[in-house]
């Protein structure tokens, strides 16, 4: 079993920034690639980011290439989604996941925190 808390959701105005954060407890967290993802109202969950046990591979979906980075600081047990140049567009509950793979589905992730609303105002 693995236990993830999500943090660090909010109301921010377009343009502005966020830091997310997953704090994993349980299993040995090291041992996970980790995702995020998000579920906008009416919408089904998507991808957003993913990353590789130790740091070094990460993967995004299109839509945030160049405004979010996925890092991890597994001394802490925690997962980050630094979030720039937000759009109204990236409002949504915003999961973290683990997974063995590096998958975009997820279908391919096993534990998921309770996700964190993020808002992002016009």
């Amino acid at each position: 079993q693995v236990q993830l808390v999500e943090s660090g959701g909010g109301l921010v105005q377009a343009g502005g920034s966020l830091k997310l954060s997953c704090a994993a407890s349980g299993r040995t967290f090291s041992n996970y690639n980790m995702g995020w993802f998000r579920q906008a109202p009416g919408k089904e969950r998507e991808f957003v980011a993913v990353i590789s046990r130790g740091g070094s591979g990460t993967r995004y979906t299109d839509s945030v290439k160049g405004r979010f980075t996925i890092s991890r600081d597994n001394a802490k047990n925690t997962v980050y989604l630094q979030m720039n140049s937000l759009k109204p567009d990236d409002t949504a509950v915003y999961y973290c996941a683990t997974t063995n793979g590096y998958s975009r589905s997820a279908s391919s992730y096993d534990y998921w925190g309770q996700g964190t609303q993020v808002t992002v105002s016009s």
